[in-house]
């Protein structure tokens, strides 16, 4: 199906080519403008639609980079990329509506950024076999979106922003070795929150450390799970890639501060938006990956079945400099103790818009 919707494609652009170049024989006109609309019905154009899970600073980062990257890859390869985005803002209704729409506007190929959409896009290709890339997926062999990493074996692959847990637990005690009781907060229903959950209590009672659980899927419940974790006296919070808790972060993080826990997340976004610490993937890389993951099916032929899923380094803590701070924490003393368990440290401030981190 993807090898005749470029064939067609490809004789599409060939034949308008064709026909203006006859046009422009017969009438003559402007030169310039003639060799512009040479140049433009002579590339082969790939239709891509993307689909954003929710908006929030690490989602939206990877479709900026997505749509850059593409962009640099249409002119380095002499094609067009026509990017189609939405955004179901964790709609379902909506999210399927998109995505009958990407069918209906027969797309050579769908991006699906977050568990859930690529779901839903797993699910609604299965007859007409439309590759789907999906990012910032997880746990692409548990929400069984492939067969294996390195053989997805569908009509889907992609990059995922798998969050090594064990790694931010030691974090936690890193700086804190003291610590008694950690809360783990999520939301239930976010399939990238169920791994790295059950990671952690099991890194936990592992260690005889005590937890806590509170869990929220609206910005109200979030800011009552977080009172409930203060109220139980935890010394500090744990949470994951988790869309509904990081679309809520800047509501909640002076909660902590005024509290004195520190916040530990799986993305620097969170980070961003006032906790204390994000630990996880670099978003805008893994943007530009699944671009590249794009182009590669597009433009040569590949097959999503046998290209294998991308998995990134998961070595940068985030620091937000100003949390640091105002919870009571040294901040060099901070770095001094997270610099064994990391590749690479970088500082923040917090911000309601994601920007370019410092390093």
């Amino acid at each position: 199906m993807k090898t005749n919707r470029i064939a067609r494609r490809a004789a599409a652009a060939v034949l308008s080519a064709a026909m203006l170049a006859s046009l422009t024989a017969c009438g003559g006109g402007d030169a310039a403008g003639s060799a512009a609309s040479a140049d433009n019905s002579g590339k082969t154009t790939y239709t891509v639609g993307i689909c954003n899970y929710v908006d929030d600073a690490s989602l939206n980062q990877i479709v900026e980079n997505i749509e850059t990257r593409l962009e640099e890859l249409g002119e380095e390869n002499d094609v067009v990329f026509e990017v189609s985005y939405d955004n179901c803002n964790a709609d379902a209704n909506v999210l399927n509506q998109i995505i009958a729409d990407f069918t209906a506007d027969d797309v050579d190929l769908m991006v699906g950024v977050a568990t859930p959409v690529a779901t839903a896009m797993q699910s609604a290709t299965e007859e007409n076999q439309i590759p789907v890339v999906f990012s910032a997926v997880t746990d692409p062999v548990g929400t069984e979106l492939v067969e294996s990493l390195d053989a997805p074996g569908g009509n889907l692959t992609g990059t995922s922003d798998y969050l090594d847990t064990e790694a931010v637990m030691n974090l936690i005690f890193a700086a804190n070795p003291d610590a008694k009781k950690i809360g783990l907060l999520y939301d239930q229903g976010q399939d990238a929150s169920t791994a790295p959950i059950a990671s952690a209590k099991e890194y936990l009672d592992a260690h005889n450390i005590a937890y806590v659980e509170r869990t929220g899927t609206t910005n109200d419940e979030v800011a009552l799970a977080a009172d409930a974790l203060i109220a139980d006296g935890v010394d500090a919070v744990f949470t994951p890639t988790d869309n509904t808790i990081m679309t809520a972060e800047f509501g909640i993080y002076e909660k902590f501060i005024d509290a004195k826990i520190p916040h530990y997340t799986g993305a620097d976004s969170f980070a961003l938006n006032g906790a204390f610490v994000g630990y996880g993937v670099d978003y805008a890389n893994l943007g530009v990956e699944t671009a590249d993951m794009v182009a590669d099916i597009l433009i040569n032929a590949k097959d999503p079945a046998e290209v294998p899923v991308k998995t990134f380094d998961n070595g940068t803590a985030t620091i937000n400099a100003e949390t640091c701070e105002a919870i009571g924490l040294d901040l060099e003393t901070v770095k001094k103790a997270f610099e064994p368990h990391c590749t690479q440290i970088k500082e923040i401030t917090t911000a309601e818009e994601f920007g370019d981190l410092e390093s």
